[in-house]
């Protein structure tokens, strides 16, 4: 768990200058303390922490007792509780996301209807990618994306020759995980292949991934086990799909 640090009181003073050119602002002073003499009111920490966790307080108690952290809570009693909650969360996730496995109940039948009925109005911004070549696509003008590394992906799968067809995945199209629902990235065909690909994840090399998104990849990687001719992978462009 991060340390717990006590809450710091920053002051800051400046002077406002008005001349001809406009209105200016001269920085003073800047400082920052810890040691302003004031007391904190403890809260009731097992019931905040069973509250977001559904554990029992006994257990919550025995785990405060036992990673030895428990007077950081005087410090700071809410950065620590909420502290408390994201760590016992995480391990609860793992917890529950270990030797998971997914069976085959039915078949689930996606039209392309539904992307039609699903569509969402598209803003473009920086990142949007304009499609030239929609006959290997689901979109015919724009893909509405949230990345340069989404963009670039985009990008590559139009121009690369050896991709029949790409699209990127709808919100709806959701995996079912014991954390909440997961969405992945692409959907991608190679010519020649009867193999589809789905791409976790497109992230930039140095870009990390949240605890709850690793353990979500997990769970696609399980669910997808089950079917025929479908390859899940999590990547951060085309040529890692090869």
């Amino acid at each position: 768990m991060p340390e717990t640090k006590k809450p710091t009181i920053r002051s800051t003073k400046k002077r406002l200058l008005i001349t001809d050119e406009g209105v200016e602002g001269l920085l003073v002073s800047d400082s920052g303390t810890d040691n302003y003499g004031l007391r904190f009111d403890i809260p009731d920490i097992l019931a905040y922490i069973q509250g977001k966790t559904d554990l029992t307080r006994s257990t919550i108690l025995e785990i405060l007792k036992k990673s030895g952290r428990i007077t950081e809570s005087l410090l700071n009693p809410q950065l620590f509780m909420d502290n408390a909650v994201n760590v016992i969360k995480s391990a609860l996730y793992e917890l529950m996301i270990d030797g998971i496995k997914y069976e085959k109940i039915g078949t689930k039948v996606y039209e392309m209807q539904l992307f039609e009925d699903n569509e969402l109005e598209i803003y473009l911004d920086q990142f949007t990618h304009t499609v030239s070549a929609p006959d290997k696509t689901i979109y015919e003008n724009y893909i509405p994306l949230d990345s340069k590394v989404e963009n670039d992906f985009a990008r590559d799968c139009e121009s690369s020759e050896n991709i029949e067809f790409y699209f990127k995945l709808p919100f709806w199209f959701k995996i079912d995980t014991p954390i909440g629902k997961y969405n992945p990235d692409w959907a991608i065909v190679f010519k020649g292949e009867n193999k589809i690909y789905f791409v976790a994840e497109t992230k930039s090399a140095g870009q990390e991934l949240r605890g709850s998104e690793k353990l979500k990849i997990k769970c696609g990687k399980e669910h997808f086990k089950n079917f025929d001719n479908v390859i899940y992978k999590q990547v951060t462009k085309v040529s890692d799909l090869t």
